[in-house]
């Protein structure tokens, strides 16, 4: 037998190799197979138990949540049962009370109805008595007529007249009651203090007087001012600006001129030129340019000092040449400058009086006049230029107001342009603060006669005191008591406007009556 190849053992081999590992991976996978079934079965018969019980216990909640819906169902339902029930029977009730008032209703309309009849038949009554009370009363106002001899205006209007004048009477006793109560109270408080400030700040009685007048040592001296030709006076005037008057005076002359600083270096710069001798056009310049700028430096010095003082602080050094300024200028012959530091002294006693700031009061009164120190240079009554210098430079409104109203220029905003005019009022009207000439002094006094003789009812007028009283003498026939306090107001407004005067005049109406009987 020839022998096998070897290559068909060996795929032999490799064939049995191959059965013999399919059989074994085969029964492998059936043994696999049978335990995954198995394990299959029993988890679909544990999930098919689950299942059972989840149905059973859902089944039980669902039966829960009817139980629960029918219950909450029931209770809204019986909820809803009772408010209807209620509803019901506030609608029964409204519904009587409506029956009520629907059945009062009907019985007042009934009652309405029949005293509108009532009123009807009372209207027509009316009416007919109206008609005959008409007639009756012009039968009547006939009859007057005729016994009184005067038509019925004509008594209405005597009445009237009559009413009115009861009227005025009757406010004209009130007006000078309540003037009389309250200046008696005004009246004693004011001279306490206006006496208090007046005798704390004691102050000279006389008054000063400036005169430009220049001291020479010879007559010759006149002309060498003179100069050939005039030229040296021509060229001191048109310096100064100031007129020299050389007259038959010995031993003096004169500088006069508007402009009171402009004066005093005038009269500085020619003292110093009699005093050397050399008088020419170009030495009157020079001299005149040093002495100006000395005296304006010297102004400059005494406003400071007199700030200083009076106690101000804080004060614009702009404003010191304004207040020596006022050293050389004089209001009826009282320096203006003394002046204004007496009115800061009186408002300062004034306002520590009445429990106020006495150094913004004498703040006020000290600047209340600054304005003359430049009215000469500005158009406007100087209290609103002093009001407008000090709002330039800084000062606060209430000094502003104060200045600017104490002769009431602008309307006052606070108590210290009061104090102010009264401090200035105390101060211009003292005895022996102003001078006044004989003429104006007169002419003022036949101005305030003729102003109380021109009123209706007035006999006599007497200005005494210096012209700060005036004493009427009226009819009292055609004057009551009433009236006279009416008139007395009437004369102090009309002096008030037409006027120009210090401090204030004192207004007195006297009426005498007359009882005169004969014995037989």
């Amino acid at each position: 037998m020839p022998p096998i190849p070897q290559y068909l053992i060996v795929a032999v081999a490799v064939g049995l190799g191959f059965l013999a590992g399919w059989l074994f991976f085969k029964k492998r996978y059936e043994a696999r197979h049978g335990q995954a079934n198995l394990r299959i079965e029993s988890m679909l018969q544990e999930a098919a138990r689950e299942a059972e019980g989840l149905i059973k216990s859902a089944k039980l909640e669902a039966k829960e949540e009817l139980f629960e819906a029918r219950r909450q169902f029931e209770a809204e339902t019986e909820l809803l049962r009772k408010e209807n029930r209620r509803r019901l029977d506030a609608l029964d009730l409204r519904e009587e009370n409506l029956d009520k008032k629907v059945a009062f209703i009907d019985k007042k309309e009934a009652r309405l109805v029949a005293l509108e009849d009532e009123l009807g038949s009372r209207q027509t009554a009316l009416v007919r008595d109206r008609a005959e009370l008409d007639r009756i009363l012009a039968e009547q106002n006939l009859k007057l007529e005729r016994i009184a001899g005067m038509t019925a205006d004509s008594a209405k209007r005597q009445l009237m007249e009559s009413m009115v004048n009861e009227a005025r009477l009757a406010a004209a006793r009130t007006i000078q009651q309540v003037r009389e109560e309250t200046e008696r109270a005004s009246r004693r408080e004011s001279i306490r203090i206006l006496s208090l400030a007046v005798q704390r700040y004691a102050s000279e009685h006389v008054a000063e007087s400036t005169v430009s007048v220049v001291d020479l040592p010879s007559d010759d001296m006149k002309g060498r001012i003179i100069g050939r030709e005039g030229r040296n006076i021509r060229a001191f005037e048109l310096a100064t600006g100031i007129d020299v008057i050389i007259d038959d005076t010995p031993g003096a002359v004169i500088v006069s001129g508007f402009d009171p600083v402009r004066r005093e270096i005038a009269r500085q710069s020619l003292e110093i030129l009699v005093r050397d001798g050399r008088i020419h056009p170009g030495r009157i310049e020079e001299i005149v340019r040093k002495t100006g700028a000395e005296v304006h430096e010297k102004i400059r010095e005494t406003g400071e000092q007199a700030c200083l003082e009076i106690g101000l602080q804080a004060i614009r050094p702009e404003l010191y040449p304004y207040i020596g300024r006022l050293d050389y200028r004089t209001s009826y012959g009282q320096n203006l400058l003394n002046h204004a530091r007496e009115v800061a002294a009186v408002a300062g006693v004034i306002a520590d009086e009445l429990g106020l700031d006495s150094r913004l009061a004498r703040r006020c009164g000290f600047l209340h006049d600054i304005g003359k120190a430049a009215d000469h240079e500005v158009e406007g009554p100087h209290a609103l230029i002093g009001a407008r210098l000090c709002r330039k430079y800084g000062e606060n409104d209430t000094v502003v107001n104060a200045v600017g109203g104490h002769h009431q220029d602008i309307e006052a905003t606070s108590p210290y342009t009061f104090i102010t005019a009264a401090a200035d009022a105390v101060s211009a009207s003292r005895p022996g603060a102003r001078r006044e000439s004989l003429d104006s002094y007169v002419q003022r006094l036949e101005n305030l006669e003729t102003i109380a003789e021109s009123f209706p009812g007035v006999e006599k007028s007497y200005a005494i005191q210096a012209g700060r009283e005036v004493r009427i003498l009226v009819d009292h026939n055609r004057v009551t008591d009433a009236e006279a306090a009416v008139l007395a107001e009437e004369i102090s407004r009309r002096i008030e406007g037409e006027l120009e005067y210090p401090g204030q005049i004192r207004i007195m109406v006297i009426r005498e009556t007359r009882a005169t009987a004969y014995a037989k």
